[in-house]
């Protein structure tokens, strides 16, 4: 089972590219969902107020992936077609990828304007920094204290990620695991004694 998914560290470097006295500026984000990506939309509609179009692709879910893209008035799929195919092509999700237009006095023809989104968003993420990343299920813990010692023992063993704690008058802990290995650790805890255990997901 695959539990991984391509997607960027961090915002990318802003690139250029001119073709026939038209400006392409690139770039390339990280995003969760559709809130972000309308801000930095927002973002790059202040910082370049005189362009005329900001054309864009964006692919967000790592199982089941869903897309949207912009020709934002270039001719229809001359745009937003070809940089969505950049992020297929380089198996990303959870980005946001935006070529800005800036009209150079020369029209390129649908065939010239393909190209040049393609080339854009290729090279936007060509200079992004992109890291692989696990699919996980978040679990909450709920124990004795007397269970501490054995609860800590397996997150040390598995190697888990604890995300929270909270110490009251029982322990409350948020772990997240593997996808592929969520079956084996949650039977790991449910077999302990006074052990609640739950999928957050």
């Amino acid at each position: 089972m695959k539990d991984t998914y391509r997607t960027l560290a961090n915002r990318g470097k802003e690139t250029f590219y001119k073709e026939k006295g038209s400006k392409f500026y690139g770039y390339a984000f990280p995003v969760l969902n559709e809130e972000e990506i309308k801000l930095h939309l927002v973002e790059l509609k202040k910082q370049h107020p005189n362009a005329g179009h900001f054309c864009y692709a964006w692919q967000l879910g790592a199982e089941r992936p869903h897309y949207r893209v912009s020709d934002d008035g270039e001719p229809s799929n001359s745009a937003g077609m070809p940089i969505y195919g950049q992020l297929q092509e380089f198996e990303l999700t959870n980005v946001l990828l935006v070529s800005v237009r800036y009209f150079g006095g020369t029209k390129l023809g649908v065939g010239g304007l393909i190209q040049a989104y393609k080339y854009s968003a290729k090279i936007t993420l060509e200079e992004a920094n992109i890291v692989e990343r696990t699919l996980d299920v978040v679990f909450q813990l709920s124990f004795d204290y007397a269970l501490m010692n054995k609860v800590m023992r397996i997150i040390k063993e598995k190697k888990l990620n604890l995300l929270g704690q909270e110490l009251g008058m029982q322990c409350v802990f948020r772990i997240s695991v593997r996808k592929k290995e969520a079956e084996t650790i949650y039977r790991l805890f449910d077999h302990l004694y006074k052990m609640e255990i739950k999928s957050l997901d």
